[in-house]
């Protein structure tokens, strides 16, 4: 089972506040005890609530449907601004303070969630992104990975080899959310364990969440998939009259969302 654990750990830290709106600073620090529970099974219960959601699609000119989704302000988060937070997070065996509206206006970025450090599923997931963060460079977008530890969890980790279970040094920050309040923003927290599940978001460089996916806790990701998905929102945004068909990859043929000029990708395939 990924990230079953038959240990106890206890973590006490004293972070900067966090929030899902933009934060003021706060003056008045606060110790956080977080206890990590001696197992979990890494597949989570099924809630019984359920959130009324909305999506509606606008009208363009000449009355064509528009395939740019706008959600309202309820659930989905894709196609709805991403909720800001500031926190600290761990770079370069260093402790930074990451902010997300930061990149608004500048990248795209990768945000993911997993849910514990010191675990088995989640090692591989981190070592892949940074492996590969060049990549994303390249896309300009940044990676940041988030957990419920604290700042002295992730610290220790990037400390630890990869080869006896650790991080070795990463290419992008690990933020602490030990208030959950960021895991629970973006939907991602199982409240009855203090941990996040394997949540996934796209961000563009408006600040809008283009893209969203949720693992359960013992499914790893896919870090070309993940790139993929990247290039197709990037191209779309690029040629707003077009649209990428599955498994759509850069330099393949798109597509008109048109009931006649559709015809043409569907004849050429």
């Amino acid at each position: 089972m990924a990230c079953s654990a038959a240990f106890t750990t206890l973590f006490s830290s004293n972070p900067r506040a966090f929030s899902s709106k933009p934060v003021a600073s706060i003056s008045n620090p606060f110790s956080q005890t977080l206890t990590i529970p001696t197992s979990f099974t890494g597949l989570r219960k099924p809630l019984q609530s359920h959130v009324p959601r909305s999506i509606s699609l606008t009208r363009g000119s000449h009355s064509r449907r528009t395939f740019s989704v706008r959600a309202s302000i309820e659930l989905p988060l894709v196609g709805n601004k991403a909720p800001d937070f500031e926190a600290e997070a761990v770079f370069d065996q260093e402790f930074i303070k990451v902010t997300l509206s930061e990149y608004i206006g500048k990248k795209y970025v990768i945000l993911f969630f997993y849910p514990l450090d010191f675990t088995f599923v989640c090692p591989t997931e981190i070592t892949a992104f940074s492996d590969r963060h060049a990549e994303f460079e390249q896309l300009n977008t940044e990676i940041l990975g988030v957990s419920t530890d604290s700042v002295f969890s992730h610290l220790a980790w990037v400390q630890t080899d990869r080869k006896s279970g650790g991080l070795g040094d990463l290419k992008y920050p690990l933020i602490s959310d030990v208030t959950k309040s960021i895991s629970k923003s973006f939907g991602v927290l199982i409240p009855d364990q203090g941990i996040a599940l394997r949540g996934l978001f796209i961000i563009d460089k408006e600040g809008v969440i283009q893209h969203s996916t949720i693992n359960n806790l013992a499914i790893g990701r896919s870090v070309d998939e993940t790139k993929r998905t990247l290039q197709a929102l990037q191209y779309v945004q690029e040629n707003p009259d077009e649209v990428c068909p599955a498994g759509w990859k850069p330099g393949e043929k798109s597509m008109k969302p048109d009931p006649k000029l559709s015809k043409e990708y569907f004849a050429a395939i």
